[in-house]
């Protein structure tokens, strides 16, 4: 099949493809008015009666359809086309040159593309391990048996008892804070409690405390505090009677 004798029936024109082209090229014909997508229909026709895929005529085709379309993409946009005519010898020159090298990679890429295409086109790949994978077994490295049997000996002893004594909190008995509050009451009739407690940790504080809560329970002390966080101050009870008696008796 010969494309330039392709025959069209257009709005604009009627005849071979290539009368159409030399009107075209010598601006006999507007190529606003020229339809291409009916050319392209008119040559798809052509191939489907012919029943066989002309590879050179397709191409030729192609060549030819490409031209038109780039023609009449440039006469959309005058104002490129004006400044690509103004341009000097050298700047056209090397805008061509920057054309034919943009070209270049197009071909280079699209040549990759299809050697990579033919040399992996059968290959299917999927992700993650194939479900029946061979397991690869790590071989083990040569062993000495005398220390094997060493790190056996190590693993069999008993291990040291863990001592817990630091952390087992020891409270004196409150007994013993008894004794003393009741000690010193004996010597003197009122006491201060932080002044007693200065020497003493805070675990023994609390337990002081209690002491001095147990005495006042049984009635042996009365405890005294102004205000909040004030001195707690503590008195014999014996004390308070007496006192009381002789502000009765004057």
């Amino acid at each position: 099949m010969i494309v330039r004798e392709l025959e069209l029936d257009l709005d604009a024109f009627e005849g071979p493809f290539d009368l159409l082209l030399t009107l075209v090229l010598k601006d006999e014909l507007d190529l606003r008015d020229l339809d291409v997508a009916a050319i392209i229909i008119a040559f798809l026709e052509r191939l489907d009666d012919a029943a066989q895929l002309d590879l050179e005529a397709a191409g030729e085709f192609l060549v030819l359809i490409s031209a038109l379309l780039e023609l009449k993409a440039r006469g959309l946009f005058p104002d490129e086309a004006a400044e690509l005519a103004e341009l000097e010898p050298e700047e056209a020159a090397e805008e061509l040159a920057r054309r034919l090298a943009e070209y270049r990679r197009m071909k280079e890429a699209a040549q990759w593309l299809r050697d990579r295409l033919d040399s992996e086109g059968d290959r299917f790949f999927r992700l993650g391990p194939a479900p029946l994978a061979p397991k690869v077994e790590q071989p083990l490295a040569p062993q000495s048996p005398e220390r094997l049997a060493d790190v056996l000996r190590f693993l069999a002893k008993e291990p040291a008892q863990v001592s817990l004594a630091h952390m087992a909190l020891r409270f004196p008995p409150v007994a013993q804070f008894l004794d003393r509050f009741r000690a010193v009451l004996r010597k003197r009739s009122r006491i201060d409690f932080e002044s007693e407690m200065t020497d003493l940790s805070r675990v023994e504080q609390a337990v002081a405390f209690l002491a001095l809560l147990e005495l006042r329970r049984n009635g042996e002390v009365t405890i005294e505090q102004a205000a909040p966080f004030a001195p707690i101050r503590i008195s014999r009870t014996d004390v308070e009677r007496e006192d009381s008696w002789t502000l009765r008796s004057a």
